[in-house]
């Protein structure tokens, strides 16, 4: 990995990074049962669409989780230094 490529990578937000991981996971195992599946016709087609399908999904279902987690523990977090009212 290059430097630059690093660069971008690490200023990328924790979340996207794991939408990114969690797309690229589901797009290689989507491919894997394409082609390991003798029924399914391999096309450009159904390659686009198993890729686009799986890895749309997974990447933006688990960046909205990580996002969610995010916002809750910053929540948590100014909670925590908010004196207590009695």
């Amino acid at each position: 990995m290059t430097a630059e490529h690093r660069n971008v990578w690490q200023r990328l937000s924790g979340p996207v990074k794991i939408g990114l991981i969690f797309a690229l996971i589901a797009i290689v195992l989507s491919l894997f049962g394409l082609l390991r599946n003798p029924d399914t016709p391999v096309s450009l087609q159904t390659i686009l669409i198993a890729t686009v399908i799986s890895g749309g999904t997974w990447g933006l279902v688990s960046w909205a989780i990580a996002t969610a987690v995010v916002d809750v523990e910053e929540d948590v977090a100014e909670r925590d230094h908010e004196p207590l009212d009695d």
